[in-house]
């Protein structure tokens, strides 16, 4: 158990990114319990794919106070991910048939009702219900929770619900949040995309955000030129860009027995994660990075067993105890904001 700040003191403060992973979410669930479990307030979180899951519920959770950390873990190892695989109801000709006729193997239906679901019994629709008061924030940015999604119709990253008056000229405020996490977790060939039409009438394909940056953790970096208020805290569950495609998705592991297959792998790893790594490999960004040991769990192991998915969330909350252990915010603001910001110190 992490030790909690004590009595009287003001409760630590934290913004999270939490990056894609498929199934591996819950080891983000594991980390995240263990702020909790120190006394972490969380303010503001941004999901990729699996990782919008974990952090819309969460930000609803945190608004009104309605999930304690035991609930959260028991909800993350309780999800129906076998019902997630919903195909057509022919076995093996269902996902060959979507596939054919959408260009993925599953609808994503079933997923996308148990997240609507979830969030209503939260209280949260509309991204209206997630409005976060913050006076340094720009007005399409005052949410408790952001989704990256990458738009392949306009060729561009985009967050929801800071870009949907901008790229697609609606109401944020009136769009649905669980739409968006669809759309988020939209792994291409895997769940069907999503369409979007704007107040223009252009149709827009959504597909995983992690296709683009699965690792944004940068999402709230101030803009404004001001020192940060508080630590935004990343937690990953991929594995470093060196362990190649096959610590990703195991499965594809007995692909290196062809030599030529490892061109392809290290080509495909860098697409999938090139991008934020180069970021991450800057000091004053890893050293804010939580990095959850999920080698053995493929990214798409929907069949995955209870007791595999509670050594996932026991790595997540380790790594988050042992992050927490040499964590120090006023140091990490001298070696790394003063510079930048001497009023910081």
């Amino acid at each position: 158990m992490v030790d909690r700040p004590a009595a009287g003191a003001r409760p630590p403060t934290a913004d999270l990114v939490l990056s894609g992973g498929g199934v591996r979410f819950v080891g983000l669930v594991g980390a995240v319990v263990a702020l909790m479990d120190a006394g972490y307030s969380v303010q503001r979180i941004s999901g990729v794919s699996g990782g919008s899951v974990v952090g819309t519920i969460l930000a609803a959770a945190v608004q009104g106070d309605q999930l304690t950390p035991a609930q959260l873990k028991e909800l993350a190892l309780s999800v129906p991910l076998r019902a997630w695989r919903d195909a057509g109801p022919i076995p093996v000709v269902g996902p060959v048939w979507g596939f054919l006729r959408d260009s993925a193997l599953y609808r994503g239906d079933v997923a996308h009702a148990w997240i609507r679901s979830e969030l209503a019994n939260l209280g949260v629709r509309s991204w209206g219900d997630l409005a976060y008061d913050a006076d340094n924030l720009a007005p399409e940015r005052r949410y408790r929770a952001v989704v990256t999604v990458t738009d392949v119709t306009t060729g561009q990253l985009v967050r929801l619900p800071w870009d949907y008056r901008r790229v697609y000229g609606l109401d944020p405020d009136e769009q649905s949040v669980a739409d968006a996490v669809r759309a988020s977790m939209a792994v291409p060939f895997f769940y069907r995309p999503v369409t979007l039409t704007s107040s223009h009438g252009l149709r827009s394909t959504l597909v995983d955000g992690g296709v683009l940056s699965n690792f944004p953790i940068y999402t709230f970096d101030r803009l404004d030129g001001r020192p940060p208020q508080w630590p935004t805290f990343g937690i990953t569950v991929v594995p470093e860009l060196s362990d190649g495609l096959g610590a990703m998705v195991p499965v594809l592991r007995p692909l290196r027995l062809f030599g030529q297959s490892l061109l392809l792998e290290n080509l495909i790893s860098t697409i999938l994660v090139g991008h934020d790594q180069t970021y991450l490999n800057q000091p004053g960004v890893s050293v804010r990075a939580i990095k959850v040991n999920s080698t053995d769990v493929s990214v798409l192991d929907f069949d995955i067993s209870r007791d595999r998915l509670e050594k996932l969330y026991d790595n997540g909350y380790a790594a988050a105890t042992d992050f927490l252990s040499t964590w120090d915010w006023p140091a990490y603001l001298r070696r790394f904001r003063a510079a930048r910001y001497p009023e910081a110190d």
